[in-house]
């Protein structure tokens, strides 16, 4: 009997041992199943829904109009490329102008995303199922946990009419998803493809801010005849950011949406509509900051830097960073001898933009 005793005792022992090495206990680490080993942040850009200046038989005008929709998804990923967490958000900003074309939105005020908006945005009372875009994008992010691309791409679609190409049409989300999903499906694509290995991620945030500060009314010097033609400049700061359980920086990418809406003087749209502007990172050498350098370094190369030195560090950390004013249009370039020689661009809206994604973790 005690023999029997004895042998039960050990099995007991070699089970626990067993169960306690298989646990994967340790949260955020690569070696457990599911755990987050890269960060990704895919951005889409487009001017599609500008106008130009026209008049009507009747009188009426349709005024010039600059909008920039930038859809942005921050991503977690496993081992397995399935999505460990992930965070869309829309940026539908617009710059109007009168029948002068003269700017007449607030240059100074901070755009919203529609997620910022929340009830403001006002889809629940079209949506046909009563919600509203933010209660929409979760219940598609929640659907899309688990998940690889793939299998995410082959979400079954359909056209509700022209504005809603690529409505779900699938069991699990048809009654909580309205709205078109392609350009979401898209941007987590591309956060995939432009992924970076990250380690004891743990938490999820994207930051962001908007400025429409750049845009300009039309204007003529009468003396010379020089033309200043109007302008809607949308710039769009974005931070996917990744952070440990002590909510340092495990990860992070930051990218810029420069975007341009051109007019001619007579109010029409110059641009192409069907285009999709690249981001800073996007463009790389074409964005042209390295001929201008003092360190002949460009914006993609930079950024690279900051977020670097931004890896490990938590937040407060990161605020306080000394920078210095380099011109009136550099306020906040590094003053860090750990930077000093790798970073020359104003810094502050990045800053911002990590402290947002820290706030916004989940």
């Amino acid at each position: 009997m005690k023999k029997i005793w004895s042998l039960t005792l050990a099995l007991l022992l070699v089970v626990a041992l067993v169960s306690a090495g298989c646990s994967g206990t340790d949260e955020g680490t690569g070696s457990e199943e599911g755990a987050a080993v890269s960060l990704g942040l895919g951005v889409i850009n487009s001017i599609a829904k500008s106008k130009s200046y026209s008049k009507g038989d009747d009188g009426s005008e349709t005024l010039p109009l600059g909008q920039v929709d930038t859809v942005m998804a921050a991503a977690l990923f496993d081992e397995d490329g399935r999505v460990v967490d992930v965070i869309i958000d829309t940026a539908q900003t617009k710059v109007n102008f009168n029948q002068d074309f003269q700017v007449t939105s607030d240059l100074s005020a901070p755009g919203k995303t529609k997620a910022e908006l929340g009830p403001e945005y006002g889809m629940a009372p079209v949506s046909g199922i009563g919600k509203e875009w933010n209660e929409q994008i979760a219940e598609l992010e929640k659907w899309m946990v688990g998940k690889t691309v793939e299998e995410i791409k082959a979400l079954p679609v359909k056209q509700r009419d022209e504005a809603h190409p690529a409505v779900p049409d699938d069991p699990e989300l048809s009654s909580l998803v309205t709205i078109t999903v392609h350009e979401y499906i898209e941007a987590v694509e591309k956060a995939y493809n432009n992924r970076v290995d990250v380690e004891n991620a743990v938490k999820l945030g994207l930051g962001h801010n908007i400025s429409i500060a750049k845009s300009k009314g039309y204007s003529k010097d009468e003396a010379s005849g020089t033309e200043t033609l109007p302008l809607a400049q949308v710039d769009t700061v974005m931070a996917a950011t990744a952070f440990d359980g002590d909510g340092k920086v495990a990860g992070v990418i930051i990218d810029t949406a420069q975007v341009k809406v051109n007019f001619d003087a007579e109010g029409q749209v110059t641009s192409d509509l069907s285009d999709h502007p690249k981001t800073k990172a996007e463009l790389g050498p074409d964005y042209g900051m390295g001929r201008v350098s003092e360190i002949g370094k460009e914006w993609n190369e930079q950024i690279a830097e900051l977020e670097k030195w931004m890896v490990g560090k938590t937040v407060e950390e990161i605020k306080a960073l000394p920078v210095k004013q380099r011109d009136e249009a550099h306020p906040a370039v590094p003053d860090d001898p750990e930077l000093s020689s790798l970073v020359t661009m104003t810094v502050q809206d990045y800053l911002a933009a990590v402290e947002e994604a820290f706030a916004n973790t989940r």
